[in-house]
This record gives C-alpha cells, structure tokens and sequence, in this order.
C-alpha cells in the first residue's frame, strides 16, 4: 500500500512528530511505501520528496514585521487557504500516486486547501486527532488557565470574548474565525473519511460535539524494549514536563509541604521557571531539585530509577507519551483523574489517581506511595505489563491496517 502521511512539521518538535515518524517506521517495517508531505522548515530530516514540501511561515515573526497590516492579511492567508499548498499537494498526488492520504497536522502551516486536492482525485482521507482542535479555537479546552467548553456547539465567540489564545484580541480572533471557516466549509463533515482518537476521552468527545464522521480509538505506542525496568527504586520521584499551570506544578509544589521525606526532581523548562526556583527557595525547602531541561537518555534514566512519577495536568491530556514511557520503564504513575490519564493509570494497579488541583489528595497519595514501597514495586511490574499488552507496535499496526482497509472498501469518485 502507498501512504501519502500529511504533518505540518517534518522534525521532532514534540509528540504529534513523534507518534507522526513512528507510525512511518512502522508502515515501512511491515512493506508500505510512505510519502510525507509537510512544510520546509531547516530543522527538518532528510526527504527524497522535500521539493513537494510548502514553503516555510513563522507566524509569530510575521506579526512582529513592521507592515502589520500586511503581514496579518499573508498569515490569514496562510491559515485559511494556501493557494501554495493546495497545489503542492495536486503536484505530490499526480506524481506518487498514492492509495490513501493520512494526516496528523494541517492547520496553519498547511491550511486545509490541502484537503481539496485530495478529494479531487478520490483519495480517502484519515485524519489521527493528536489534540483538540477540531472541537476547540484554543486547540485544548483552555481559556486563562483554565478548563473551558464555551464554544460546544459552534460557539467560537468565545474565544474572542475571554481572549483564549495567549490573551491576545487579534489572535483569538484569527482562532475564532479559522472555526467558522471550518463549519461553513463542512471541513470535518465530508472531507475526513475517518478520523482516528488516541484516547477514548477524545473519542467521546468528537462524537458529543456533534461530528458524525466514523471514529476509532487506537492508543499510541511506543518500542516497550528501549525500556529496561529497575524494579529497585531510589528514594525520590519525577515531575517530567512543561512548568506551567495547567500542568499542575503550583499544585505539585503545594502538596511538598506535606511530603517530608524522600526528594522530587522536576525535569522540564518553562516561562514559570524561575519564579517557582524562587518560590521554592523563599520557603526554604531542601526537598526539591529542578534539573532544568534534560535530553531523551538523561530523563529516561531518571525515571527508570525513580519509585514513581508525577503527571498532575489540571487541563485535558489526550494519551500522554511521557506517561506511556514511564509505564514502559516499570515505574508506576500518580496522575491527575482527568481527560485520557484514567484510561493509562488505573488506580492501585499501576499507580494511582488523585482529584486535579486537589493539594490534599495528591500529597496522600504521594505520601501513599512512600509508606507502600513493596506496592508501589508492584504497581511498577503491572505498568510494565500493560504497556506491552496495549501500547505495542504491532497492535497499532494492525488497528491503523484495519482503519485503511475499511476506507479503501469505501466507493470514493473523483471530482471532475
């Protein structure tokens, strides 16, 4: 089978990149030819088919130009409908031919001018739902911190009314705007042929916003044998990940004061780096440690011999890589009870749950956990388990083959 893979940036930028290159591998290992089509970008790997690939736009440069005006009318431009896109994308289809067409990111950089084309030439379209932006202008139901559904049932106003994207009025009018272009246009409705959900949170959620588009749950995976369990732990834990609040280290840092014993490492950066360093240091606790960024060896190390790591997100995750890779390193997870983390953590079998934002309750379960260290060993050996059971590759593979060949079955009709 020939797979044209759609992705807005073709380097490892974060997890949609990952999930993007690992599904590629994947395919080919199991004799698929795949294409990628992205944008150029000088951070981007190598490609026989780079030419095909949409020029680079860095919108936040752009805005900051000195012709604004301008330079808003090309970003509108861009987001909208890349007249540049969409040819690029006739172009790579009339050359290579291919037998399907899977996306992981368009908007934006991409634009969905892309889709057109596509359609055009009765290709079916499957689209792996990373996150939340088919649902919200603000990509992850956050507004000012804080979880928000307002715009349920094509309420994009909202998203102007609180200024959702960054606090900024233009922004969130672009974000808005860029919603109601997608209803008008039935971009979801009769572009996607089926959409796929790494969690069954999201699942749920595409169909209760409405979208009637077929939809099936294939969790993400990884390669459990680049993982070697300790299942003999050092005295302390992991936070792994972006210091911010939404992700739940103010009340992380908050339930330290109730955990007197053992010793936290928070591996990560963020814009709140350093008033936490000084929150932590006006208290004066000897507990915490942060380490600042660190790379894929380095952290993998730390969590393969923590006792436990820490996810307490306070925004809706979709299916956490960094909670996969901790399970896969026999370390058990405390996690927050919401979004997709309850279908990765079960509570008292491979880690535990607590209330998001709940200071208590995470300082009880992390105080649990340290009481129970046979427990938590135990939990370890189950995360373990569950990883091989659930997130192996070839399970995915076979999921995403079934996805493909029932789009194929489908009568697609080019548009003449």
């Amino acid at each position: 089978m020939k797979i044209l893979m759609v992705n807005n940036f073709y380097y490892l930028r974060g997890g949609r990149e990952r999930c993007f290159f690992d599904l590629t591998e994947l395919l080919e290992q199991n004799g698929h030819e795949v294409i990628p089509f992205s944008m150029d970008h000088p951070r981007n790997f190598d490609s026989p088919y780079s030419d095909y690939f949409v020029s680079n736009v860095d919108f936040p440069n752009r805005l900051e130009k000195k012709n604004k005006v301008a330079s808003a009318f090309d970003v509108v431009e861009r987001v909208m409908y890349s007249g540049e896109a969409k040819q690029k994308m006739r172009h790579i289809i009339a050359d290579t031919e291919p037998d399907l067409v899977h996306v992981h990111g368009f908007m934006h950089e991409l634009s969905p001018s892309i889709l057109t084309p596509i359609k055009d030439a009765g290709l079916p379209i499957v689209q792996t739902l990373h996150d939340f932006k088919i649902l919200c202008p603000n990509t992850g139901f956050i507004s000012n911190g804080e979880v928000c559904e307002r715009c349920k049932v094509h309420r994009y106003y909202n998203v102007v009314l609180h200024r959702c994207k960054r606090g900024s009025l233009s922004a969130s009018m672009l974000a808005g705007v860029e919603m109601y272009v997608q209803k008008a246009f039935k971009l979801h409705e009769e572009k996607i042929d089926h959409f796929i959900a790494p969690s069954q949170f999201l699942q749920n959620k595409v169909k209760a916003y409405g979208i009637k588009k077929p939809i099936t749950n294939i969790p993400n995976f990884t390669h459990v044998d680049q993982f070697q369990p300790c299942y003999e732990p050092d005295d302390y834990f992991v936070y792994a990940g972006r210091l911010d609040k939404v992700k739940g280290i103010d009340t992380l840092l908050d339930a330290m004061d109730q955990v007197e014993r053992s010793h936290l490492y928070i591996a990560g950066w963020g814009e709140n780096e350093d008033a936490l360093r000084m929150r932590i240091a006006k208290r004066k606790v000897q507990n915490i440690t942060f380490l600042g960024h660190l790379n894929t060896d380095e952290l993998i190390g730390l969590i393969q011999r923590a006792a436990f790591v820490i996810v307490p997100s306070e925004l809706y995750e979709n299916y956490s890589m960094s909670v996969i890779e901790s399970l896969a390193c026999g370390t058990p997870v405390i996690g927050s009870e919401i979004g997709g983390i309850p279908e990765q953590v079960i509570d008292g079998w491979n880690g535990r749950l607590f209330q998001p934002g709940n200071v208590p309750d995470l300082a009880n379960k992390i105080n649990f956990m340290l009481d129970h260290p046979e427990t938590a060993v135990k939990m370890g050996i189950n995360a373990r388990k569950r990883v091989e059971q659930i997130n192996n590759p070839q399970m995915h593979y076979e999921q995403t083959l079934a996805v493909y060949q029932k789009v194929l079955q489908q009568d697609f009709v080019p548009v003449i």
